[in-house]
């Protein structure tokens, strides 16, 4: 998750944002509170409310970059913030157990039917961290398998070959590619980088070494490098492979999780992880996190032999903003589901008929509550394939559609709301027409 976030807009950038980015930079490293919204001006909003975004000089935006995916109820979810309103007054944070743990577990367990056991945390990072460290402490193996492309937090073993060259021909496994100046170059000597996609070339570094693999973490669709969705029995040769050797499998469903299904990417695409971690879409916007997965895996947290801890977990907040999500997420039979089902496929095609019209090689890859764009005259399948697309236009399309008020990531992924409308797509759609002609 390198890319930045916000694109900048040339002259078209509102002057507040200006005025409040040059202030920033004397008090705020970078203006900015990560990484991922670097940029030389980058947008500052003022409020978010359903699926638009207004900044600081009134402008409005439609906005798909939801706070990088988290705001699947849009901004300000009604109940979200009632429920997270009528819980704080009884404190928020305790040093010990609150009644909201156990009814989340309880929800969260009869969405993800591979929650055997859940422990909850605050951050995606974190949790990968702490799915690692099972891993290694229930096979007494020290290595993982990760994948190029892939995101997995910016802890220092882990944030590898997230960016980076690729050519044909590379040795697999990959040479590493620290991804930040400072990384302690010995941090990621027990991870291994693959190439995904490749099922013969895990199946072959797997026969080779199993005795010392721990686990293997995987997005199950590819969401931090082009929406990449897994060839047609990729997932179950992992899964396959994994079991044969007793490795654990991890899903990385920070981004699918509760997202692109209820029971997230391993409910879609059918196939069952030892652990998962889950983020973002859980609270809405609110800060949580799990990790989560077979019973026998997660005992070694509950003996205290694999250290897990955190003073803010499970704090009022949190638990209140994921309990709502998820009780909303169900309502009505997961009406939420269908509303992103059918708004996303209406953008998707739409966007999809527009690149034919104006023959501009733009892909476009996902499902329809999150899909990414992007330009290419080649087939993508995997990281090294993405990489090859054209930045350039990627760029002047983003740009464009920015300055004609409609936001994705900045990397080219469009997240949906159940807040965003019919009269949302068709505003976008327009947007669209513009954009790429400009892009050219």
């Amino acid at each position: 998750m390198a890319t930045r976030i916000d694109q900048t807009v040339g002259q078209a950038l509102p002057n507040g944002s200006r005025r409040y980015h040059e202030a920033a930079r004397a008090r705020i490293a970078g203006g900015v509170n990560s990484n991922v919204r670097l940029g030389s001006n980058p947008l500052c909003f003022a409020s978010g409310k359903g699926s638009r975004l207004t900044d600081v000089d009134g402008r409005t935006y439609l906005d798909y970059a939801l706070g990088m995916g988290p705001n699947i109820l849009g901004h300000a979810p009604a109940a979200v913030i009632a429920e997270v309103a009528r819980n704080l007054s009884s404190g928020q944070l305790f040093a010990g157990q609150n009644t909201l743990e156990l009814e989340l577990a309880t929800e969260f367990r009869s969405c993800v039917d591979s929650a055997e056991l859940v422990r909850f945390g605050l951050s995606g990072s974190e949790m990968v961290q702490a799915a690692l460290r099972l891993a290694r402490g229930f096979t007494g193996r020290p290595e993982i398998i990760k994948f190029e492309g892939h995101y997995h937090g910016w802890f220092d073993n882990i944030f590898i070959n997230n960016s980076g060259p690729v050519a044909a021909g590379d040795p697999v496994p990959r040479v590493h590619h620290l991804q930040s100046a400072g990384q302690a170059p010995g941090a990621s000597d027990d991870v291994v980088v693959l190439p995904w996609n490749d099922a013969d070339a895990l199946e072959r570094y797997v026969a080779e070494n199993a005795p010392r693999i721990a686990a293997i973490i995987t997005e199950p669709i590819m969401f931090n490098s082009g929406g990449i969705l897994p060839r047609a029995g990729y997932l179950e040769k992992m899964r396959q492979i994994a079991s044969s050797y007793g490795i654990v499998l991890i899903f990385d469903e920070v981004i699918t999780g509760f997202r692109v299904s209820l029971g997230g990417a391993q409910e879609l695409l059918g196939v069952r992880p030892d652990l998962s971690v889950f983020a973002k879409a859980l609270g809405a916007g609110f800060p949580v996190a799990a990790l989560c997965g077979r019973r026998d895996i997660m005992e070694l947290i509950a003996s205290g032999r694999v250290n897990h801890s955190g003073t803010y977990n499970a704090n009022v907040v949190s638990m209140s903003a994921a309990l709502a999500t998820l009780r909303e997420l169900e309502a009505e039979d997961r009406a939420v589901y269908r509303r992103l089902e059918s708004t996303g496929r209406a953008l998707m095609d739409g966007i999809a008929a527009l690149g034919r019209h104006f023959a501009a090689d733009l892909k476009i890859s996902g499902v329809p509550a999150a899909f990414h764009t992007c330009f290419a005259k080649h087939p993508i399948h995997d990281y090294a394939s993405y990489s090859r697309a054209d930045g350039a236009r990627q760029g002047r399309f983003l740009a464009a559609l920015l300055e004609c008020g409609v936001r994705p990531t900045g990397r080219g992924t469009w997240f949906l709301s159940s807040t965003h409308t019919e009269e949302d797509i068709s505003q976008t759609l327009a947007a669209v027409e513009i954009a790429l002609p400009r892009s050219a």
